[in-house]
Protein backbone atom coordinates (compact mmCIF):
# COMPACT_ATOMS: atom_id res chain seq x y z
CA UNK A 1 0.00 0.00 0.00
CA UNK A 2 1.77 3.37 -0.30
CA UNK A 3 2.26 6.59 1.66
CA UNK A 4 0.87 10.52 0.66
CA UNK A 5 3.78 12.00 -0.60
CA UNK A 6 2.58 15.05 1.24
CA UNK A 7 1.88 13.91 4.92
CA UNK A 8 3.19 10.69 5.04
CA UNK A 9 -0.03 8.85 5.70
CA UNK A 10 -0.23 5.32 5.82
CA UNK A 11 -2.26 2.52 6.63
CA UNK A 12 -2.55 1.80 10.83
CA UNK A 13 -4.05 -1.25 12.16
CA UNK A 14 -6.13 -1.98 15.07
CA UNK A 15 -9.08 -4.83 15.83
CA UNK A 16 -12.51 -5.64 14.23
CA UNK A 17 -14.69 -6.31 17.17
CA UNK A 18 -17.45 -8.43 17.37
CA UNK A 19 -21.05 -8.37 19.54
CA UNK A 20 -19.12 -10.81 21.95
CA UNK A 21 -15.99 -9.01 21.97
CA UNK A 22 -14.06 -11.02 19.87
CA UNK A 23 -11.24 -9.01 18.65
CA UNK A 24 -9.78 -9.63 15.12
CA UNK A 25 -7.27 -8.10 13.06
CA UNK A 26 -7.83 -5.07 10.46
CA UNK A 27 -6.33 -2.51 8.53
CA UNK A 28 -7.51 0.86 8.23
CA UNK A 29 -6.02 1.68 4.37
CA UNK A 30 -6.12 5.71 3.94
CA UNK A 31 -7.82 7.08 0.88
CA UNK A 32 -4.93 7.41 -1.69
CA UNK A 33 -5.17 8.97 -5.21
CA UNK A 34 -2.47 8.98 -7.86
CA UNK A 35 -2.80 12.63 -9.06
CA UNK A 36 -1.06 14.91 -11.45
CA UNK A 37 -0.44 18.07 -9.04
CA UNK A 38 1.78 21.18 -9.78
CA UNK A 39 5.05 21.11 -7.40
CA UNK A 40 7.86 23.68 -7.68
CA UNK A 41 6.17 24.95 -11.23
CA UNK A 42 6.39 21.69 -12.59
CA UNK A 43 3.67 19.14 -13.15
CA UNK A 44 4.60 15.47 -11.03
CA UNK A 45 1.66 12.55 -10.57
CA UNK A 46 2.08 11.81 -6.28
CA UNK A 47 0.09 9.55 -4.67
CA UNK A 48 -1.97 11.87 -2.23
CA UNK A 49 -4.57 11.80 0.39
CA UNK A 50 -7.86 13.21 -0.05
CA UNK A 51 -7.39 15.17 2.95
CA UNK A 52 -4.10 16.54 1.34
CA UNK A 53 -5.87 16.94 -2.11
CA UNK A 54 -8.67 19.29 -0.06
CA UNK A 55 -6.30 20.78 1.68
CA UNK A 56 -4.63 22.30 -1.87
CA UNK A 57 -7.55 23.05 -3.22
CA UNK A 58 -8.77 25.36 -0.55
CA UNK A 59 -5.63 27.52 -0.63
Amino acid sequence: MAKCDICGKGPTFGHNVSHSKVATNRIFRPNIQRKRVLVNGKWQRIYICTRCLRTLTRE
